[in-house]
C-alpha cells in the first residue's frame, strides 16, 4: 500500500514532525506488523528521525546545519540552492520504520520529521507499507 501526504512548509529551513500523519496511515491500513518506508520526493528536503519532545532540538539542528553548510559559499549550481541540496543529502530521502501491533516502533523521544531546506513549498511524502509475517 502507498499513500502520499502533502506537507506545506512555511520557511526556508524547517523541521516538521509528521509522526502522527504516518501513524494515521498505518492505523487506517489495518496493518499489524511489517515495515513502513517514508520517502520525500524532492532533492532539497529530507526525512529523518530525531527527538520530538523538545523543539529546541530542531532549532539546534537547523543552526548546526547552517554552520556546517552555509547558504552562501561560492557554489556553482545556477539555481542558487546548493546548500539545500547538500543538507537534504545529509538527512537522506527516506527512513524505514518497523511496525508492530499496528504502531510505528519508535523510541520514547523519537519522531519522524520532514526537513525542509528550500521552502516555503508544498512537499510530497510517500508512505509505503509492507506487511510482515503474522504476529
Amino acid at each position: 500500500m502507498k499513500k502520499t501526504i502533502m506537507i506545506e512548509t512555511s520557511a526556508r529551513d524547517q523541521w516538521i514532525e509528521i509522526t502522527g500523519q504516518i501513524e494515521g496511515v498505518v492505523q487506517s491500513s489495518g496493518m499489524t506488523q511489517g515495515h513502513c518506508v517514508v520517502s520525500v520526493l524532492h532533492t532539497t528536503a529530507g526525512i529523518t528521525i530525531n527527538e520530538n519532545a523538545d523543539p529546541d532540538v530542531c532549532a539546534d539542528m537547523i543552526s548546526a546545519l547552517d554552520r556546517l553548510v552555509p547558504w552562501e559559499a561560492g557554489y556553482k549550481h545556477g539555481e542558487g540552492n546548493s546548500a539545500a541540496h547538500l543538507k537534504a543529502s545529509l538527512m537522506g530521502a527516506s527512513q524505514v520504520i518497523p511496525v508492530r501491533c499496528g504502531r510505528l516502533v519508535l523510541g520514547t523521544w523519537q519522531g519522524v520529521f520532514l526537513t525542509e531546506f528550500d521552502g516555503p513549498r508544498t512537499r510530497n511524502v510517500d508512505v509505503f507499507l509492507q506487511n510482515g509475517p503474522k504476529e
